[in-house]
């Protein structure tokens, strides 16, 4: 069992990362093999990591064999569009989370036994999913048939369905994207989208699910600018009244608070640097970066000064590492 109460400075900030890497193998990402061996928090997989089921299974027992400590493996697995294992299946082989909702309970249930089995055997930990949103707007470019209804009861409904097989299976279910992606008309993705709905009104659709599974391990926060929490133009991911204030006192939220991924468009706004800062101070604990690349690397270096210069708060990086040893060592033994 690991002693959480030895680990640096150093080795706290690198386990509040998960990254990605290139290709489907280590041979080629020194700097991958560099961070599972510094203490990576956890290690994302897309789909050209994964080329068939046996290859994947002898990457992710590499991966395993080369961290310093045990890491959350994870993936985005929702079914539909948002689907890794394209290669292994010759396209998609789950429905989406409308379409799966639609057919019913039963056929719910199965195909989320089905994916949750799967990552399992996989070796995996973690699946960015359920997709918490509320499909409100027609004209969304990157939700729509991610989200299970335009019905916020039926959304939590069968969020709590898919949550709960997850946790049945060992694997910790995801929710995202706080506090809400179903009413955007821009993709996240790309640019920064701007939402004017009241805190009411947010609380009344778009929120609901994530009050519903409020005892959901890990939820992840959209890069949007909600402009009844924040007046500067900021995402909820480094927004101090996002998280700090109304998830983690109004909402009582215990679990641990993810971000979206930190190169898409809607952090952009700000350096990498400023963008982990902000993100820290406003509650994120732990940054997903898809690219295990130098710039990445060095952002630990980073941190590291700022920290040790009284720029970012000790009690934020103790607090976040805290939240992730304790999720660890409820599923991973840690």
């Amino acid at each position: 069992m690991y002693d959480k109460s030895m680990a640096s400075l150093r080795e706290k900030i690198v386990q509040m990362f998960i990254m990605g890497f290139s290709g489907d193998s280590l041979d080629k990402n020194p700097g991958m093999v560099s961070m599972l061996e510094t203490g990576l928090g956890g290690v994302i997989f897309f789909t050209e990591n994964i080329t068939s089921k046996d290859s994947f299974k002898k990457l992710v027992l590499e991966i395993k064999e080369k961290a310093a400590y045990p890491l959350f493996l994870s993936i985005d697995q929702e079914g539909g569009r948002v689907e890794r294992t394209l290669n292994i299946y010759g396209g998609q082989k789950y429905k989406s989370a409308r379409d799966a909702a639609l057919l019913g309970t039963a056929f719910l249930c199965k195909q989320s036994e089905e994916i949750a089995s799967e990552l399992k055997d996989f070796g995996l930990n973690m699946n960015f999913a359920p997709v918490l949103d509320v499909d409100t707007n027609p004209k969304n470019p990157i939700i729509a048939e991610r989200s299970y209804s335009s019905d916020p009861k039926k959304v939590a409904e069968c969020g709590k369905i898919v949550s709960d097989i997850y946790l049945k299976h060992g694997i910790i279910p995801v929710g995202k994207h706080f506090p809400g992606h179903g009413e955007t008309a821009v993709d996240s993705h790309k640019d920064m989208p701007e939402l004017a709905l009241s805190i009411d009104e947010l609380e009344k659709t778009h929120i609901y699910p994530f009050k519903k599974l409020i005892d959901i391990p890990a939820l992840m926060i959209a890069h949007i600018h909600y402009t009844s929490f924040d007046a500067e133009k900021i995402p909820a991911s480094v927004s101090k009244n996002v998280i700090k204030k109304f998830l983690r006192e109004k909402l009582g939220y215990r679990g641990l608070v993810i971000s979206d991924d930190m190169v898409m468009g809607g952090i952009q706004c700000f350096s990498p640097i400023e963008a982990c800062k902000r993100g820290i101070s406003a509650g994120i604990n732990i940054f997903i970066y898809r690219s295990c690349n130098s710039e990445t690397v060095s952002l630990i270096d980073a941190l590291e000064s700022e920290v040790k210069s009284g720029n970012i708060d000790i009690r934020d990086i103790e607090f976040s590492y805290e939240k992730i040893c304790e999720l660890k060592r409820k599923f991973l033994k840690f």
